[in-house]
């Protein structure tokens, strides 16, 4: 293609070369007069190409464009090629869509498209049954509109899509889905559904079979403790030579009970059953009855500091958290070597309130770190079974942190030492006011 600025230059040279001719020869009145009706010839030619240009891109068609005459005939062929390359463009695109449609629909789960605005877009035949959606009369409608759940509300406005959500389908109560958000694109998300009804139903009875079991094993394990507790107290009731076996008895049997009361507090913890009232917890208090029991089972073999800032409280369960911050201390007591340090501290960091329990104990591969709140999960069996754990004392913290909306953090260097910290949000804190004269 010629470039038009060439063609207008020698064109003007050429018509200002003609009129310089025709001034010498007619006057000035006459070569202005040719030069002022060549400009409007010009450009009114041009107007009439943009006119006809401007009427077929109104309605584009490769059958209708324009000839075109001189430089607008080169333009209109570029315009025709390109057409035809948008064309062939377009048909894949749409038969791409074509075929993630297709692929879409026939999956299980249900799935949503949603544009920027949170406005749907489109959804497969599974979407519109779990969620009671009508593809061609929903189409562009907000999705809370439809999907009314307040837990979805929740989850879709506080952006955090890294877990999905459990809910109970509108339609039908007995049905639970599981509903996760993906973001992709712009401000684009994929909202992918799934009926988790039998699994959920598996799940309920997996954890009533544990606490079933476990609290009609409490009772004879308790029979059967008490006695050999008994038979080891009276003078002469067992030979010497057989003291060894009955305190072997003794040990696993306790070892047992606690492992019944901890699948018991685990499954309470899974039922949401008897949820606490928060209130505030006095921190100073709780994080000295940890102490002590630290140092109660720790026997002296392990330097063991504290360090609290006396102005932070928190909103929460005593009980529960009780349980599970000294988990983490008895955990860091267990697997520090004699003569080992264990600093307890609790502060802030930045604003969010922090429990941190560092070790110079045997440390953790971090292989194992990802599995450490798993149930029964051990990084070492044999060494589990000498400091007497269950398995489950993560799991429980786990459980009870998830209760709190804290996050638990694991730092930890074999052979140098472990730091877990308890990672509590703004919303649980409280900051007293201190006396600055009481002291």
């Amino acid at each position: 293609m010629q470039d038009i600025r060439w063609n207008a230059f020698w064109l003007g040279l050429l018509l200002v070369f003609i009129c310089l001719i025709l001034w010498a020869w007619q006057g000035a009145v006459t070569a202005l007069m040719v030069f002022g009706i060549s400009v409007t010839a010009y450009l009114c030619g041009h107007l009439y190409w943009l006119h006809k240009l401007h009427r077929w891109y109104q309605k584009p068609s490769l059958s209708s464009i324009p000839n075109g005459r001189g430089i607008w005939e080169d333009i209109f062929a570029d315009i025709y090629h390109q057409q035809r390359r948008f064309s062939r463009n377009q048909a894949q695109i749409s038969s791409a869509l074509d075929r993630f449609r297709h692929a879409a629909s026939a999956l299980p789960d249900g799935v949503v498209l949603l544009n920027g605005e949170d406005k749907i877009e489109w959804c497969n035949p599974p979407a519109e049954k779990q969620l009671g959606l009508v593809l061609n009369q929903d189409t562009g409608q907000p999705i809370t509109y439809l999907v009314r759940h307040t837990d979805f509300i929740k989850y879709l406005q506080n952006q955090d899509y890294s877990e999905p959500i459990k809910l109970k389908s509108s339609r039908n109560p007995e049905i639970t889905l599981e509903i996760q958000l993906v973001p992709f694109g712009g401000k684009q998300k994929l909202l992918i559904c799934r009926d988790i009804t039998q699994i959920e139903k598996l799940e309920i009875m997996r954890r009533d079979f544990i606490a079933n079991v476990s609290h009609e094993l409490r009772t004879p394990l308790t029979v059967v403790g008490g006695f050999l507790e008994t038979l080891m107290d009276m003078d002469g009731a067992i030979p010497e030579s057989t003291r060894g076996y009955f305190t072997m008895m003794s040990e696993q049997t306790g070892r047992m009970r606690r492992l019944i009361e901890d699948l018991l507090t685990l499954s309470q913890l899974e039922n949401g059953a008897n949820t606490p009232q928060d209130s505030e917890i006095d921190m100073g208090a709780m994080l000295n009855m940890v102490m002590n029991e630290a140092l109660s089972l720790s026997h002296g073999r392990h330097r063991i500091s504290l360090e609290a800032a006396p102005d932070i409280a928190l909103m929460g369960s005593p009980e529960e958290l009780h349980s599970a911050l000294g988990n983490l201390v008895s955990n860091a007591v267990r697997y520090t070597p004699e003569g080992g340090e264990i600093r307890i501290t609790w502060g802030l960091r930045g604003k969010l309130p922090v429990f941190s329990v560092k070790d110079s104990g045997i440390g953790i591969e971090q292989k194992h770190i990802d599995r450490l709140t798993e149930r029964f999960y051990r990084v070492d069996r044999s060494r589990s079974r000498e400091t007497g754990g269950t398995g489950l004392g993560l799991s429980i913290v786990k459980h009870i942190l998830t209760r709190h909306q804290a996050k638990l953090e694991i730092e930890s260097v074999l052979d140098k030492g472990s730091t877990f910290s308890v990672i509590f949000p703004e919303s649980r804190l409280i900051l007293k006011q201190t006396n600055q004269t009481g002291q």
